[in-house]
């Protein structure tokens, strides 16, 4: 049988059956296009994601970084000399009541002042008062700084509200000092 005694049946029936295998094929493209564009979109937005990422980052280590350096500059004006103590207190005795130190001479308060502030931090802000302190600033001579093994901050309230508890504070820290360590 050649194609031209086919009947006309079975010529509708294969142009049919050809029509829905373009149609199928068609779809197919449609959606394998309509795929290839939703995954470019989720790889351009991942891509724009890792750049907010990257900038974040660069933002906070510079934040830290410009943190780090006030706090050095800050810490340097707690350098005490002899000759600064003189200019501040009239006499041994009024800076030694002041400082609540027990010293014999000036380089011995001034040795004492500058190796406390450089084993811990002074507490700028003042406590609440239920909590005894009279005056953050102080630094007693007796306190064994070698033996710190939990040191007391006190947040202010702003602050407060994003850490519930000393382990976020913790965990915050040490991203931070993860943060400027990979970027030195």
């Amino acid at each position: 049988m050649s194609k031209k005694s086919l009947p006309t049946t079975q010529k509708q029936g294969k142009a049919r059956l050809g029509d829905q295998i373009r149609s199928i094929a068609d779809r197919l493209k449609q959606e394998t296009d309509v795929q290839i564009q939703a995954t470019s979109r989720i790889l351009g937005a991942a891509a724009q994601i890792a750049e907010n990422h990257d900038r974040l980052i660069n933002e906070v280590v510079d934040i830290v970084e410009s943190d780090l350096n006030a706090e050095k500059q800050v810490n340097q004006k707690h350098i005490y000399t002899v000759d600064i103590l003189k200019q501040q207190f009239k006499t041994l005795r009024d800076a030694k009541v002041h400082f609540n130190l027990k010293v014999t001479s000036w380089e011995s308060l001034a040795n004492k002042l500058n190796t406390a502030s450089c084993q811990t931090t002074i507490i700028q802000n003042k406590p609440q008062s239920n909590q005894g302190l009279a005056d953050t600033n102080v630094i007693n001579s007796e306190y064994n700084f070698n033996n710190i093994e939990k040191l007391t901050v006190f947040l202010e309230p702003d602050v407060a509200e994003m850490f519930p508890n000393s382990e976020a504070v913790n965990e915050a820290l040490r991203f931070l000092i993860r943060v400027t360590s990979k970027n030195r």
